[in-house]
């Protein structure tokens, strides 16, 4: 226990749990409230899906060109434009309930979103010693999982009390998050290796492994996310199965880092995919059957969810050596949220065509077949000659 007390005393992870945690607590109090501003404004529930829409892609495309703002202006300049980008524009939400304001402010967050999820990963390897870093990639996701399991619902409550004021102005914490940002790279080496393209695309092909794993599994949990609630809209199983997910979620994210750094990779993560696997069949079967089954399934899925991204993200890292974490952190962060998108739109279909038991079957089938790649993702990856 000492071992860990010594890393979290650490200015440099300190400094990077307060910038993560102010970032992430703007982006989660808005995910879900904002769609419900829209609709009390009059706009419809199908319509209301854009602004999270909009805010999704503006972040997918922004993270893909993180690298090279680095390269080009420092990584300090730009997490600090992120941070102002994210923080910034939220207060503006009281001026309009519309979609097109909502989703222009929304664009604007978003590339502010995108920098710092690239540049927070990032960092989270940079503030450790090597033989800790997946430790310190377990901090810093559970610095990102407690806002999200206390910032969702409360947005969505402060929406429907007619508090957006209130919303709108917390939403502005990134700001703050430039306080703790001196400190934060005093702690790191954050120069760039000036190779710029051909490192970055030798990182990119080393983590894409890792991160079709993170895709597939983050597609399974975005349809948990958006179709549980609208299959069991009355009574509290749905909320009671996604904080079960979101807490076992937390706790693995944090925990699997410390095990990685002592045992690695090699079977944690082919195992956290079959962990995961059997949390999907256990929910279905609940679905079918019992609802107490429902939430086993739900808390045994977020602990394979949890685990796979830590897990993904240090084995995108290792694969792509220390020149290259950048890229492979855009990588990893395009991945995790295309897979929520594509979980949200993709398995709607097959959510209407079979149902959600049939569908989280397949889901599990899917994470079952995946098992070779993660077998390979935790490799090192193969030399080029």
């Amino acid at each position: 226990m000492e071992v860990q007390a010594v890393l979290w005393r650490s200015r440099g992870v300190q400094a990077l749990v307060g910038v993560t945690a102010l970032g992430f607590a703007s982006y989660f109090l808005t995910l879900a409230s904002l769609p419900t501003y829209a609709v009390a404004g009059g706009a419809s529930a199908a319509t209301a899906g854009v602004v999270t829409a909009v805010f999704l892609v503006v972040t997918i495309l922004v993270q893909t060109v993180v690298p090279a703002l680095t390269v080009r202006f420092g990584v300090g300049p730009v997490f600090a434009a992120g941070l102002l980008a994210l923080g910034v524009p939220a207060p503006l939400y009281v001026l309009d309930d519309g979609v097109g304001w909502i989703s222009l402010l929304s664009a604007v967050r978003g590339a502010g979103f995108a920098v710092i999820t690239v540049l927070g990963a990032t960092l989270s390897v940079r503030v450790a010693p090597p033989e800790r870093r997946g430790e310190s990639i377990g901090l810093y996701g559970l610095a990102i999982a407690l806002p999200n399991m206390a910032a969702i619902p409360a947005g969505v409550a402060l929406v429907l009390d007619g508090h957006v004021g209130w919303l709108a102005w917390l939403s502005a914490s990134p700001v703050l998050g430039l306080f703790f940002l001196p400190m934060l790279l005093r702690s790191v080496t954050t120069r760039e290796e000036r190779g710029a393209k051909g490192n970055a695309r030798t990182a990119v092909r080393a983590a894409l492994a890792p991160s079709l794993v993170l895709f597939v599994v983050t597609t399974a949990g975005g349809g948990l996310v958006t179709f549980l609630p609208i299959e069991r809209p009355d009574g509290r199983l749905a909320t009671v199965a996604l904080l079960l997910w979101g807490l076992f979620g937390a706790l693995t994210r944090w925990r699997a880092g410390v095990l990685a750094d002592r045992l690695g990779t090699g079977l944690l993560l082919p195992l956290a995919v079959l962990v995961g696997a059997a949390g999907l069949a256990v929910t279905a079967v609940g679905l079918w059957t019992a609802s107490a089954w429902v939430l086993v399934g739900a808390a045994v899925f977020g602990a394979g969810f949890g685990a796979v991204q830590n897990l993904t993200l240090l084995r995108a890292f290792s694969r792509a050596g220390d020149q290259g974490t950048t890229a492979a952190s855009a990588l990893w962060n395009a991945s995790f949220d295309a897979g929520t998108a594509c979980g949200a739109l993709l398995l709607g279909f097959v959510f209407g065509a079979v149902g959600l038991p049939w569908t989280f079957v397949f889901s599990a089938v899917a994470l079952a077949i995946l098992l070779p790649l993660a077998q390979a993702a935790a490799r090192p990856a193969p030399a080029r000659p």
